[in-house]
């Protein structure tokens, strides 16, 4: 698998008999697309995943909301709608607005070399942070291999749970292995890099980056329910439990967890606040235009992860996708601890969708791709329900 396919792989992933809650739709304001947005969630649910939750936010600021299934399995106790969740590796996008905002203050250039800021860190085996740029970590184009720690079996997760990884710790394991390609000559999604980009934000602040992102992003933006736990493996209430399937008849409760790379990644969030985030940032208010412009610089994905993309290009820390109805979306979606959530929103920003669910099928790469499918179609429909969506 590749490294992106890790959520489904190595954290939780769901599937196991179809349960018998039935999808109920919670709805603020409803929006148009209210009903459709009830149907794309029982697809998801169909597909045997325990727990979704859908908010839509239309161009005049009206939500629809939907959830469907139970929070904790053998209770029926129903999906918060607003429930926290594991922000996972759409906090990529939080460190790529810190990085270009520390860029466009003069404080680095996407030109910088990683052995500038990490003297010794990207070396041996062929590795040479000399040669990679921070844009190059920032795109997934720097050719660091990855190795983050992560689970197959049950086992594996009992015992891995709770263990804490320094940054310096998980860059030293991918320096054990060669690079994947020179820099800047193919793409593979690499955690690691955006490990280096954490310490870079560091070395350049004097500050951990989720300080940074904490002052710089969540607090300008209203973000009042995201958060950063650090090494805390237990969210904060309301939230649904997070499952992962191994296989058949192995199907285990992997809500309470260490992020492993806390010190960039350990951000819990909401629907509603995800989809702040990312009409703030498509709109201008997180940016300058130059610095905007240069995250929406896309190259191709590799052709296994367009698998899960079809068509999609990836910028510096930002996803572009196509639509059904002409255009493009952008977003990040994540997964860790069993919560897989996927996010869109138009190129002006004035639309915007987040769907996140509490389980993931990761058994096998026909169920990752059928769960992928089933929540790009619900973030596809969303956002074609206002038009097109082109950047």
């Amino acid at each position: 698998m590749v490294s992106i396919l890790r959520k489904y792989v190595t954290v939780a992933m769901g599937v196991a008999a179809l349960l018998a809650a039935d999808v109920a739709p919670a709805v603020a304001r409803p929006a148009g697309s209210a009903e459709g947005l009830r149907r794309d969630v029982e697809a998801i649910r169909a597909l045997g995943v325990s727990g979704v939750q859908a908010r839509v936010v239309a161009a005049d600021g009206r939500q629809s909301v939907a959830v469907g299934g139970t929070a904790e399995l053998g209770t029926g106790r129903p999906v918060p709608s607003d429930g926290f969740f594991r922000m996972a590796s759409t906090s990529k996008t939080l460190v790529a607005v810190v990085v270009l905002q520390l860029v466009a203050e003069g404080r680095l250039s996407l030109d910088d070399s990683v052995e500038r800021w990490l003297p010794g860190a990207v070396r041996g085996n062929g590795n040479d942070g000399g040669r990679i740029t921070v844009r190059q970590l920032l795109q997934h184009t720097g050719g660091i291999h990855d190795d983050l720690p992560g689970y197959t079996t049950p086992a594996e997760y009992y015992r891995q749970r709770y263990d804490v990884h320094e940054p310096e710790e998980l860059v030293a394991r991918a320096m054990a292995h060669a690079p994947d390609f020179p820099p800047g000559e193919g793409w593979a999604y690499s955690n690691t890099g955006y490990v280096l980009l954490g310490m870079v934000v560091r070395k350049v602040t004097g500050r951990g980056a989720h300080e940074e992102i904490r002052d710089r992003v969540v607090r300008p933006v209203g973000l009042d329910r995201t958060r950063w736990l650090g090494t805390s493996p237990t969210l904060p209430r309301p939230h649904a439990r997070a499952y992962q399937f191994f296989g058949p008849g192995s199907r285990v409760d992997v809500t309470d967890q260490v992020t492993v790379d806390y010190g960039n990644l350990s951000w819990v969030t909401t629907t509603r606040d995800e989809n702040r985030l990312f009409r703030a940032l498509l709109s201008g208010r997180l940016l300058p235009a130059r610095q905007l412009a240069e995250m929406k610089r896309t190259v191709p994905v590799s052709a296994e992860v367009e698998r899960m993309w079809p068509g999609g290009r990836y910028g510096l820390g930002l996803v572009e996708r196509p639509l059904s109805c002409g255009g493009s979306y952008w977003g990040h979606e994540g997964g860790d601890g069993g919560y897989i959530t996927l996010n869109g929103v138009t190129g002006d920003g004035r639309r915007s969708a987040v769907v996140s669910m509490s389980e993931a099928r990761g058994d096998s790469l026909e169920h990752i791709l059928e769960q992928e499918d089933a929540a790009s179609a619900l973030i596809d429909h969303a956002l074609c329900a206002g038009g097109s969506g082109a950047s």
